[in-house]
């Protein structure tokens, strides 16, 4: 098994990675935005993404996004092929990709959302900590990518403020403190994804005018992301 950065060699694999990444949001049941081989290829080409081979067989990717002229970097559409799950390659994709974003984007702040707890798990591991949605970058690129969700009308109905996904970031400025000062706590980002679904999950759509219940739930997400980070 080899983890690399892609190169042209691995254009090959684009379809096959778009379809892992669609059959993966049908099984979950999740919102995961789709991706084209075309896109997936523009990837590649520019030298932003990690790929997992076993000889010529895909195994797993992540890529890199910059955004704000390079002041946030995301890592995004991390997928494993189903033959090779259960095995941690999940874990080293994501740490090689965090790895070269921090070479290749050293002052960047590095974020992701993500509706999986596995995940959350592996970006607290390197540093990363809970965000609200404000704190990510603002560029409507970034947030046009979301459209492909099937959660997508979540996001507009919150003028952004929050999903079903989780924000987290990395930022370099809080490298010296490379220990984090409090253990992962599977229980609260599991009760941070519950009042999500609960708040956010209706059948009918609240009116219009009916604000107060939004806010209540996005600070109510605020206490439990602070709880999170120990404050």
């Amino acid at each position: 098994m080899d983890i690399v950065i892609a190169n042209k060699s691995h254009i090959k694999h684009a379809t096959v990675i778009c379809d892992t990444i669609e059959e993966s949001a049908k099984v979950r049941g999740t919102g995961i935005a789709k991706r084209t081989p075309e896109y997936i290829i523009s990837k590649i080409e520019n030298g932003n993404a990690v790929i997992a081979v076993d000889g010529d067989k895909f195994a797993g990717f992540c890529y890199i996004e910059a955004w704000g002229h390079g002041k946030f970097v995301a890592n995004s559409g991390l997928i494993v092929h189903p033959d090779y799950r259960k095995i941690g390659l999940a874990k080293k994709i994501k740490k090689t990709t965090f790895e070269y974003s921090r070479t290749k984007y050293p002052d960047a702040k590095i974020f992701g959302i993500t509706t999986g707890l596995a995940v959350m798990k592996i970006n607290y591991e390197l540093g990363y900590k809970p965000v609200t949605f404000s704190e990510l970058t603002d560029d409507p690129t970034f947030w046009k990518g979301c459209q492909t969700c099937k959660n997508y009308d979540i996001l507009q109905r919150t003028q952004q403020k929050m999903c079903l996904c989780t924000g987290m970031m990395y930022d370099p400025k809080e490298k010296e403190n490379k220990k984090q000062k409090h253990p992962y706590n599977s229980k609260v980002l599991q009760r941070l994804k519950n009042i999500k679904q609960a708040l956010l999950l209706k059948k009918k759509k609240p009116a219009k005018n009916s604000i107060i219940p939004l806010e209540e739930g996005y600070i109510s997400l605020k206490k439990v992301m602070a709880k999170f980070k120990g404050k």
